[in-house]
């Protein structure tokens, strides 16, 4: 699973968050694009995801989305195939489990 199919994923929730990225490992020039852009404020959604397609792997990333500053969403890459999603509102995570039956809680 890649970080662009997660944001699809999130739907409505994900559309107006501002997205900051860290990648501890650099697999890509856009994972430079994505630090740069992250350091000057943020990225809009639609921006991210454009970044993200086709196919990037990450290895060690987190992306943080913000609303009004506060994060509400954290979805982090541990190996290119191993996520740890964090969210405020339950109704994210629910539709992930949903999608993603053999997700487990952590």
């Amino acid at each position: 699973m890649t970080l662009a199919e997660l944001l699809v994923r999130l739907g409505s929730f994900g559309l107006d968050l501002t997205w900051r990225v860290a990648c501890d490992e650099i697999v890509d020039p856009r994972c430079v694009e994505m630090e740069r852009r992250s350091a000057e404020g943020g990225m809009d959604t639609l921006t991210l995801l454009s970044l993200t397609t086709p196919f990037l792997q990450l290895i060690d990333a987190e992306a943080r989305g913000f609303a009004e500053d506060e994060p509400v969403v954290i979805l982090a890459e541990v190996d290119s195939s191993f996520w740890d999603v964090r969210a405020v509102d339950e109704r994210v995570l629910d539709e992930l489990r949903r999608r993603y039956p053999e997700a487990t809680d952590l």
